[in-house]
């Protein structure tokens, strides 16, 4: 079997509101989809989410780095030979979404040829994963009563709060009125997405000391060396890399250096190749891993909960897995279901993220 076009095709959906938090807002999912196709007429496919705030990487860039460089060197080769497939994009620096999505397409391609399922090749430890609800930039009040709606609607148990405003109060607040309203079983963590400074982080940290936190992701810019270091030190709960750790080197800078002791990975960023090294990296150091979402689609979540229901570290936290539900629509043919706070893994060959022919027709932004 050979690979013989690569394809990356630009679409836009809109959310329903914006989502906001410290390191930027976005109103649209202005992504692209992957797909690798072969000579035995086997196609295999993802989801790219571009974050140009974060990463660097836009639409644009991501669509011509995978059709103009990648995609030329990767036509006629073997989609199993992954590392020489790596190699070859490992010339190009930087790129870690548009090479997280080649990589997802070529194990989907993989599983659709072995007629398994992925999150079994992956490892297959459990058929589904646990959801965490992300609550982005809102009044106190707002914020609890969405808590509570998704709790309800959805049996979700875990939420992971959106911070790094100023003044500090406002966040504070939040987390007072979220502890208060939705009780001590259920758990709360935070994400400043870098808006803080280390020493404002441990202001929060010790002035929500009684509130049950379980996390806090990203609170400060990781240059911030030595100031983070104190803060990890210091923390009475872990202090977790994200946009800080896109790649399994940059997780051993982090852990080895203190600036981080729990570790965000993010499948959109990393592909499930990447995704391993750096779980085989956390277990061995024995440091907690979430999964994270990168504001995805169903096609991007469903690739998430392949990955992170496949291991037992990497399902033992609920992943970030509902950013979904806030678009207007979605390219999945067959939808996500969350049922009592958890989504099931495709018990189908590939990642099992079939796109709906007539959607992305209809909100393809090339044509």
């Amino acid at each position: 079997m050979k690979i013989t076009a690569v394809e990356a095709i630009p679409y836009a959906i809109p959310y329903t509101h914006p989502l906001k938090f410290a390191s930027g807002e976005v109103t649209t999912a202005d992504h692209i989809v992957v797909r690798i196709h072969t000579d035995a007429g086997i196609t295999g496919t993802a989801d790219a989410p571009p974050r140009p705030y974060t990463y660097g990487e836009t639409q644009t860039s991501i669509k011509v780095i995978i059709e103009d460089v990648f995609g030329p060197e990767l036509i006629g080769l073997d989609p199993f030979d992954r590392e020489k497939i790596h190699a070859i994009m490992h010339r190009t620096i930087h790129n870690q979404v548009a090479k997280g999505a080649v990589d997802i397409a070529l194990w989907d391609l993989m599983g659709k040829a072995l007629e398994t399922p992925v999150h079994k090749l992956l490892g297959g430890y459990t058929d589904s994963m646990r959801v965490s609800h992300m609550l982005g930039f809102k009044p106190a009040e707002e914020l609890l009563e969405e808590a509570q709606r998704f709790g309800d609607q959805y049996g979700i148990t875990t939420f992971k709060l959106k911070v790094g405003r100023r003044p500090l109060a406002l966040d504070i607040e939040a987390v007072r009125v979220l502890r208060e309203g939705l009780g001590d079983d259920v758990e709360i963590y935070l994400d400043a997405n870098r808006g803080w400074t280390a020493n404002e982080a441990m202001e929060v940290l010790r002035q929500t000391a009684n509130y049950g936190l379980t996390m806090l992701e990203e609170p400060c810019d990781a240059k911030e060396a030595m100031s983070r270091r104190r803060l990890v030190d210091h923390s009475p709960i872990p202090i977790v890399g994200d946009e800080s750790v896109p790649t399994a080197g940059d997780a051993s800078r982090e852990l080895l250096s203190g600036g981080a002791n729990a570790i965000c990975i993010k499948t959109a960023r990393s592909g499930f190749t990447e995704a391993t090294e750096i779980l085989g990296l956390c277990t061995g150091l024995g440091v907690d891993v979430t999964m994270g979402n990168q504001i995805d689609t169903q096609v991007g979540s469903l690739a998430t909960v392949t990955f992170g229901a496949a291991h037992r570290a990497s399902s033992a936290r609920a992943g970030e897995l509902s950013n979904f539900l806030d678009m207007s629509d979605d390219l999945l043919a067959d939808p996500i279901e969350i049922v009592d706070g958890r989504i099931a893994v495709r018990d189908l060959p590939g990642v099992g993220a079939e796109i709906d022919a007539d959607k992305l027709a209809h909100y393809r932004t090339d044509s």
